[in-house]
């Protein structure tokens, strides 16, 4: 029995690594799109791709790479001597910026020594009509710079400046259950060295006069309407013991304490033997009377 020869098979092709990408595969294939091809082969097999075949077109086109040339160079041109009138005006601007700056620095030198002029003669005005009591006049008042024993008072915001205990002195939401200091913390703290016996106080070398605000603008606070950063140091001239015991023990210093221990504010009292206050910058008179002889009596 005659035998069958073996049966070859073609070996399967193997199968493509991008067969399950088909799509992606037609896009990068044919980027161009069938109606665009076949419209430049139309325009290719009619002679109107490429190059211009007539003499007028291409004088038409070598005008038109001309005139652009020449725009480019033109502009070029331009850039490059408008350059030097550029740079020369904005030294000019920064020269009358300088001239303007240095002006209002002259002026404000100018208002400081008018400002101390004033001082000076109001100075002396209550030294002049105050009698025995100028001196004591010119403390209360804050016309003149005083020295003597008191406490020093740091005030920080707390280390990382937020949260609180809910039942602490703050009873409302928002900034004031920070970390931070606020206007009214420093205006309590104030009034707590007036009541407790301090004769002059001052906050970070500004001196408080009966007319001074504390106010606060954003986070800042403002002391007479300029700013301060903390640590806020106040420094408060009385008698040093007393007046330390008689602040903590009051209601304010209670209100500080309790700012310690719910928001984390941070507080330094401590007695001073010397501590030495500046004058006002300015104190404004509204009413005045001189003293008399019989009311010195």
């Amino acid at each position: 029995m005659p035998q069958q020869p073996p049966v070859r098979s073609t070996p399967a092709r193997p199968a493509r690594p991008d067969a399950s990408m088909s799509l992606l595969t037609n896009v990068m294939d044919h980027s161009l799109d069938d109606g665009y091809a076949e419209a430049a082969a139309r325009r290719k097999t009619a002679g109107e791709g490429g190059m211009p075949k007539t003499l007028r077109s291409k004088l038409g086109l070598a005008v038109g790479l001309v005139f652009a040339a020449l725009i480019v160079t033109v502009g070029a041109a331009q850039a490059r001597v408008a350059a030097p009138v550029v740079a020369k005006e904005r030294e000019e601007l920064i020269d009358r910026i300088d001239q303007e700056t240095e002006a209002a620095d002259k002026l404000e030198d100018d208002v400081d020594e008018l400002r101390a002029d004033v001082s000076a003669r109001q100075r002396e005005a209550l030294r002049d009509s105050g009698g025995d009591r100028s001196a004591l006049v010119g403390i209360l008042s804050g016309a003149v710079a005083v020295h003597g024993p008191g406490v020093r008072l740091v005030v920080n915001d707390a280390k990382d400046a937020s949260g609180g205990g809910g039942d602490g002195p703050r009873s409302t939401s928002g900034f004031s259950d920070t970390g931070r200091v606020r206007d009214r913390d420093m205006q309590r703290v104030v009034n707590g060295l007036w009541e407790s016996g301090a004769e002059a106080v001052s906050i970070n070398g500004q001196r408080l006069t009966a007319l001074s605000a504390i106010r606060a603008a954003g986070d800042a606070i403002l002391v007479d309407n300029r700013p301060l950063v903390p640590p806020y140091t106040v420094l408060a001239v009385g008698d040093g013991g007393e007046l330390s015991d008689r602040f903590q023990n009051s209601a304010d210093g209670l209100y500080l304490h309790a700012l310690q221990e719910n928001y984390g504010i941070r507080t330094a009292l401590s007695v001073e033997d010397d501590v030495r206050l500046p004058a006002a910058p300015s104190v404004i008179v509204r009413t005045a009377q001189p003293i008399t002889e019989k009311g010195t009596s």
